[in-house]
């Protein structure tokens, strides 16, 4: 268990719920939330809320952080991020080991070389046997320094099984796919205004 990044030192934007796909239900989860907020540095801070049953997960245990590939086969916490008018968007995975992932895309599912960034997310995990608690900040690439943001939430939990369940603010018709244009579904603006008057102070 790691320490929880501080949520109280950002901005709160909004909270959303994360809905399961019909084919994947999942027993052991009763609910997933995910705090949305802007630290006054300017990142992007993600606390995502998993309740239930966390004695029939399978939750990675914690390790060094690093850039690991496949983090969504397992349990893992992902945040898609596009411009508002723009089919070009950046897709980052986060695992409560800490390990985590970035890809960048021309459009849907047109994968692109990854460009430098900016730096590596801080995660924090806290779990217990009910609650499943995974905090972020995370520094977007340059490219997202005009808002508006659309934003994609989701998860994937493993049960004891190896069974995966998919979670996401929306889901398109047929099979999981939070790649899809309709799953970006939350629209968000940072405060610059705000940020720029608490680092000034």
């Amino acid at each position: 268990m790691s320490e929880s990044l501080n949520i109280n030192e950002s901005l709160l934007t909004c909270t959303e719920l994360l809905t399961c796909h019909p084919t994947t239900a999942n027993p052991a989860v009763q609910e997933i939330t995910v705090r949305i907020g802007w630290g006054y540095d300017g990142a992007l801070v993600l606390t995502y809320m998993l309740t239930g049953d966390c004695n029939r997960l399978r939750i990675p245990d914690v390790r060094p952080q690093a850039q690991i590939d496949g983090l969504w086969q397992h349990t893992c916490f992902e945040v898609f991020v596009a411009p508002k008018d723009s089919p070009a968007y950046w897709e980052f995975n986060f695992s409560p080991s800490s390990e985590w992932a970035v890809y960048q895309f021309r459009g849907y599912r047109d994968r692109a070389a990854v460009e430098e960034v900016a730096a590596p997310p801080m995660i924090a995990a806290r779990t217990t046997a009910e609650r499943l608690e995974l905090n972020v900040r995370l520094f977007l690439p340059h490219v997202f320094t005009m808002p508006p943001l659309r934003l994609g939430l989701s998860t994937v939990v493993e049960d004891n099984h190896g069974r995966l369940s998919y979670w996401a603010l929306r889901h398109p018709s047929g099979k999981p796919d939070f790649h899809h244009p309709d799953t970006f579904a939350l629209e968000i603006v940072p405060p610059q205004k705000e940020i720029t008057e608490k680092e000034s102070q």
